[in-house]
């Protein structure tokens, strides 16, 4: 007997909607247990979704782009029994799982004699209200199948809508500007005894899956159809303006409001150079307006990105290697320039004196050496700093709007360092452990980091973070703050020091901290309590129990 298994996303954490960047499979594929179906990317690492079933995959339910998040179903499998026979060319496209599997675009197209047929917009997934920024036919055009009639415009993506029947144009329903949806009619053409037929069923059936693929996938904007669309100059702020969904992401990114860029009166559609000229002048006190919004995100360095980039031929002075960046730069780059330009952050410098701290961690690592329990100075740090956001609780905040959340929980972040850039492993709950344990998990986490087998829920939820040098070197450095915490401390290698106790010069073993604290949420004195505090804990761990 055989039997028809869904194959779900597993726990990925926090992230409710992430992106399937590569796609293993199609329908009549074999597949076994643990066998790849896709790769998911979350802003801070990659993960494969393995299948938990063995068999024939019968449906796809998803496509390069989809969106996903813990439970959505990704495919399904036929377990047991004969093979399944091979997939129509139609079927093995990935469908969207908002996407019928087989349903019609258009209106059947009438027989041999000819007759009417109306071309109807196609699945385009959740947009109800689409506009229409191209049109490219007219009463009168003769149109073959799979020629353009129009371009759609959702806030993420522009899509081309094509015919799919042949013959003479007698109508068309939509102008620039109209608001159309799925089964919205376009145009009716004339098909003709002499005119090709309609597009085949299988093309009908996979066209609702181009469509939803195009309008869910971002684009970038050497993609996006930049057609002239006539816009009054001096436009009034709020009023309608047009532009292709990356520069509008671009400037909501930026906080700008399109209209007021449209006031300032650029020719015809809104481009990123327009944006440009808009930022410098507001910069220059020459425009009066915002730039970056109170709480908005800037992605890629934001207002940094529209200054020019210097151009240099690097081979006339030498001999290159051009290396691309890994995914995790990539992705980390994005996020450390937002935070870098949006997060006014200082950095407290202390010096914490560990010589008792670190003989009494040397003496628990012999005394556990059969055991093979190892004790790590970074989880005396751990404990330290819950500690001490416990009795500085701003710490263990994060800014929402102009609230405060403060949380009850305590996750600390690490960064460990990989052969593809830094990841942040998150040690969940550490108020409620022990050192061993900690160490101990730490130390799991850090190896899957430099294997790649961390999961997103393994790097989610952190309330702190803290980014250790000590196995490198260095003095003091400034970390960036990771939001949405408001903190994250740095530590550089521990160095004997001479120290003044009173009577003479005695050596100590110092441990040099740098915290870095949001100003908006954490001023001066609170960062230097909390710095102190920490150093003290750690001069006297004692302190950890009163």
């Amino acid at each position: 007997m055989s039997q028809i298994i869904e194959v779900t996303v597993p726990d990925i954490g926090d992230f409710e909607s992430v992106p399937v960047i590569e796609l293993y499979v199609k329908v009549g594929d074999s597949i076994k247990v643990d066998d790849a179906i896709c790769t998911l990317e979350s802003d801070k690492a990659t993960m494969d979704v393995p299948s938990t079933a063995a068999g024939v995959v019968t449906e796809v339910l998803v496509s390069l782009g989809s969106k996903v998040g813990e439970g959505a179903l990704l495919i399904k499998v036929e377990a047991g029994g004969a093979a399944a026979a091979p997939a129509p060319a139609a079927a093995s496209a990935p469908v969207a799982s908002s996407a019928p599997a087989a349903a019609p675009v258009a209106a059947a197209p009438a027989a041999a004699g000819g007759g009417m047929v109306e071309v109807k917009v196609p699945d385009i997934g959740d947009f109800a209200e689409v506009p229409v920024i191209e049109l490219y036919v007219k009463v009168g055009d003769s149109i073959k199948v799979d020629d353009a009639i129009a371009t759609l415009e959702s806030d993420k993506a522009t899509m081309d809508v094509p015919s799919t029947v042949a013959g003479t144009i007698k109508e068309v329903l939509v102008q620039i500007g109209s608001k159309v949806g799925e089964g919205t009619v376009l145009i009716k053409v004339e098909t003709g005894a002499s005119a090709p037929d309609a597009a085949p069923v299988a093309q009908a059936a996979a066209a609702p899956a181009a469509a939803q693929a195009a309008i869910s996938a971002p684009v970038s904007a050497s993609t996006v159809t930049n057609a002239p669309v006539a816009v009054a100059p001096g436009l009034p702020a709020g009023s309608k303006v047009h532009a292709s969904p990356s520069v509008r992401a671009y400037a909501r990114e930026l906080g700008i409001d399109l209209s007021k860029v449209a006031a300032t009166g650029p020719k015809n559609r809104i481009v990123k150079e327009d944006l440009t000229k808009y930022v410098k002048g507001v910069m220059s006190g020459a425009i009066s307006g915002p730039v970056a919004s109170a709480t908005g995100g800037v992605v890629g360095g934001g207002v940094l990105d529209l200054l020019p980039w210097p151009k240099v031929n690097f081979e006339k002075f030498g001999e290159i290697e051009v290396k691309p960046l890994s995914r995790i730069k990539k992705i980390s780059g994005q996020n450390l320039s937002r935070n870098w330009v949006m997060i006014p952050a200082v950095t407290y410098h202390e010096d914490a004196d560990i010589t008792d701290l670190e003989a009494f961690r040397v003496q628990l690592n012999k005394e556990n050496e059969k055991s093979g329990n190892k004790l790590t100075m970074l989880a005396f740090l751990i404990k330290a700093c819950v500690k001490a956001m416990q009795r500085y609780p701003e710490f263990n905040s994060s800014l929402d709007g102009d609230n405060l959340v403060m949380k009850k929980y305590f996750n600390i972040g690490f960064a460990a360092d990989t052969p593809n850039g830094l990841v942040v492993p998150v040690i969940k709950n550490a108020e409620k452990k022990g050192v061993f344990e900690i160490a101990k998990e730490s130390g799991e986490l850090a190896k899957q980091a430099r294997d790649g087998k961390l999961k997103p829920a393994d790097m989610s939820g952190a309330c702190f973070t803290i980014s250790s040098l000590g196995g490198i070197g260095g003095t003091y450095f400034a970390p960036i703050v990771n939001a949405p915490e408001v903190a994250i401390l740095g530590v550089n290698k521990s160095a004997l020091k001479p120290v003044w106790d009173g009577k003479q010069f005695v050596p100590r073993l110092t441990l040099p901290l740098s915290l870095t604290a949001d100003h908006r949420v954490i001023d001066g004195a609170l960062a230097t309590r909390f710095n102190v505090y920490v150093a003290e804990l750690l001069a006297d761990m004692r302190r950890m129990i009163v």
